[in-house]
């Protein structure tokens, strides 16, 4: 009999994994289509670096009452505000390596192509190894403060060698926080589709802004 009832719990744990990670993975192409929309519609209209930080902060709010309100279906509109968000900030920055790059378009492609990839292989390298990974949280957590801090004094001291060290270790981290937070939906019991495709989607970012700016430093040409 106890053994029936751990096969049951086993078989409904494992079915609400599954449903977990559908909805994650749906919501999240969603999410990055609509961030990619307002990102080309950034760079249609030009807009303007502060807009870009406007946006990127008032993005901090809705990360905020994405997290209050995960539990509901507003939850799901402040995904897409914040994903927007976040889209928008991106055009100038993409517009910089379009007009300061003579192969700017083809940076920005790699970047994606590249992204994409990661986002793949990470995945399914959780699925198939089956590998628990939630001993990984700490450290990653450091690295990102490290990084953050020197991006700080970086600002200040514009040493090109630092800051192509930082986006060489945020590249390394943000692939491992994607293998983390997959880890955690089937692993750790993270249950919220919403708040898992915030996840996800913050790392897909990350990768992509840092990987963009590394094939910038190396490949691209003024």
């Amino acid at each position: 009999m106890r053994s029936n009832q751990s096969y049951v719990v086993q078989q409904a744990t494992s079915l609400g994994t599954t449903s977990v990670l559908r909805n994650t993975y749906l919501l999240l192409s969603l999410t990055l289509l609509f961030s990619s929309a307002m990102a080309a519609y950034a760079m249609t209209v030009q807009a303007s670096f502060a807009s870009s930080l406007i946006t990127f902060i008032l993005s901090f709010v809705l990360l905020f009452a994405t997290s209050a309100l995960r539990n509901s279906g507003w939850g799901i509109v402040m995904v897409f505000a914040f994903t927007g968000c976040m889209g928008y900030s991106m055009g100038p920055m993409l517009n910089h390596f379009i007009h300061g790059y003579s192969n700017g378009h083809q940076l920005i492609l790699t970047a994606l192509v590249g992204t994409g990839a990661t986002f793949f292989v990470s995945s399914a390298y959780v699925l198939v190894a089956k590998k628990e990974l939630s001993g990984w949280g700490k450290f990653l957590m450091i690295g990102l403060v490290m990084c953050i801090i020197a991006s700080i004094a970086n600002f200040f001291f514009k040493m090109p060698a630092m800051q192509l060290a930082v986006s060489t270790i945020l590249v390394v981290i943000s692939t491992m926080l994607m293998m983390y937070d997959t880890s955690r939906i089937i692993y750790s019991g993270e249950r919220n589709y919403i708040m898992a495709t915030m996840s996800l989607f913050i790392d897909i970012l990350m990768l992509f802004q840092n990987l963009l700016a590394l094939l910038g430093s190396l490949n691209g040409r003024n």
